[in-house]
């Protein structure tokens, strides 16, 4: 008996009658079911705590006591009555200058630097990695003895070359100085991205630039910085919320002393909080730090039209150039 398989029985009936496959009843839910985790993460421990704090810094809201709505009442203490918000945030701006700009250029010289073809770039790569991914209590402890007026490692390698090192960690002057070193230290993830930057800018460009006789300084401005520069409006924006979000290290190392040189607005936020346990105001002192990290993303990217360079647009603008040239010819 010969054997009949599916197209042929089929052959003589038309495509009309062929009914198609039904898809599965759950076929459309499935996508979703595999991020909902993801969803409910989002929406309870993110955007739940986000709205939260908004609404309760309108209230007066004790921890212990009775719940109190008082409209502006703490934005308006807030900004007229409260001296030390006026003072942690001069704090943490003068930290903030000081803090990105020396972030961003430390990590791209170690990424410049790891970018070198070198025998054991990979051992210096880890080692330079390895301190961001010690806890910040550890780093804290380290950074103490490090700066220890009486047996510190810092001041004894002053002393060496004959210079006599200050108590930096109490010390009005040297202890905001201080805690923009140690913030340095934890440079690795932005080295890695500021390398992979680096990584992906063809060489054929620096061999064009070198034939017109283009030295490494050249070079360096005219190829790296534009083709960096949508990695450094990245590493920019995350400096300036790192700066403004500083707290473990003040919080373990100086505690906001000596006299408050050091008291940074996320302790200030933290300490009415958790110390005076006033959380609606805590809520009003997160929301406005969150507006002026806004304010500042903002006119980064506001900026960023005039120095910020992508590929895309640089070929385009190359393509027209040469276009232009060859309508100027014709003519």
């Amino acid at each position: 008996m010969a054997q009949t398989y599916p197209q042929q029985a089929n052959a003589g009936k038309p495509m009309a009658s062929l009914k198609p496959r039904r898809k599965p009843r759950w076929g459309g839910v499935a996508p979703y079911l595999f991020i909902f985790p993801w969803i409910f993460g989002f929406l309870v421990f993110t955007l739940g705590p986000l709205l939260f704090s908004l609404i309760i810094s309108f209230f007066d809201w004790p921890i212990v006591g009775k719940v109190r709505f008082i409209g502006l009442g703490n934005y308006v203490d807030m900004f007229t009555k409260d001296p030390l918000f006026w003072k942690s945030f001069w704090v943490t701006i003068k930290f903030a200058a000081l803090f990105v700009p020396l972030n961003i250029a430390v990590a791209l010289g170690l990424a410049i630097l790891l970018n070198q073809k070198i025998r054991g770039s990979a051992i210096f790569r880890t080692a330079f990695y390895l301190p961001s991914v010690i806890s910040g209590v550890a780093l804290a402890m380290i950074w103490s003895w490090v700066y220890s007026g009486d047996y510190g490692i810092l001041n004894y390698f002053l002393s060496i070359i004959g210079v006599n090192g200050p108590d930096w960690l109490n010390s009005k002057q040297w202890s905001l100085v201080a805690m923009v070193v140690a913030s340095l230290w934890g440079q690795g993830s932005m080295m890695l991205i500021f390398l992979a930057g680096l990584k992906g800018i063809p060489k054929d460009l620096y061999e064009s630039v070198s034939i017109d006789g283009a030295g490494k300084l050249r070079q360096f401005f005219s190829v790296t910085i534009p083709m960096l520069s949508p990695t450094i409006i990245f590493n920019l924006i995350t400096s300036i919320i790192a700066a403004f979000q500083q707290l473990t290290l003040v919080l373990l190392l100086t505690g906001g002393g000596p006299l408050k040189s050091t008291y940074f607005y996320a302790m200030y936020m933290y300490e009415n909080a958790f110390k005076f346990f006033k959380m609606g105001y805590s809520a009003a002192n997160a929301w406005f730090m969150f507006l002026i990290v806004l304010s500042l993303t903002f006119l980064v990217f506001k900026s960023s039209e005039a120095w910020v360079f992508y590929e895309g647009e640089m070929k385009q603008k190359s393509q027209k150039k040469v276009k232009s040239g060859g309508r100027r010819r014709s003519a």
